[in-house]
């Protein structure tokens, strides 16, 4: 779902998108300056290995996210925002932002209950 920043206004627009397990929903509302806060929830589950054991488990997702998204490239010194999207071609691409913020829970460290009841089990002894 690819939405055009220019009709983005002070009244969110509001989007769903969902894809296998996992849904991301929330809104686009104009907030100063060419920039677009994105404010959304990215929940359900995804496929995951175990960094411990390598077996594969189904990780619960239920994030709140919130940055901003820039028409154009985003060049202010007098303030730092560090959550900035930029958009090159005035558009925002809502699967592609989902999909970013999937890969990017996946790359963290991640442990199914079996190695995490171990590791508790260990730490008690």
């Amino acid at each position: 779902m690819k939405i055009l920043l220019r009709k983005v206004s002070n009244t969110p627009l509001d989007f769903e998108v969902e894809s296998d397990k996992i849904t991301f929903k929330g809104y686009l509302q104009y907030d100063a300056d060419k920039l677009i806060l994105l404010k959304a929830k990215l929940s359900g589950q995804i496929d995951l290995n175990c960094d411990i054991c390598a077996n594969e488990f189904m990780f619960d997702i239920d994030e709140e996210l919130e940055f901003f998204i820039s028409d154009g490239i985003y060049e202010k010194d007098d303030e730092l925002l560090l959550d900035v999207v930029e958009s090159l071609d005035s558009t925002v691409d809502i699967e592609e932002l989902m999909s970013s913020e999937i890969e990017l829970i996946k790359s963290d460290y991640h442990s199914c209950k079996s190695c995490n009841q171990a590791s508790v089990s260990e730490e008690e002894a």
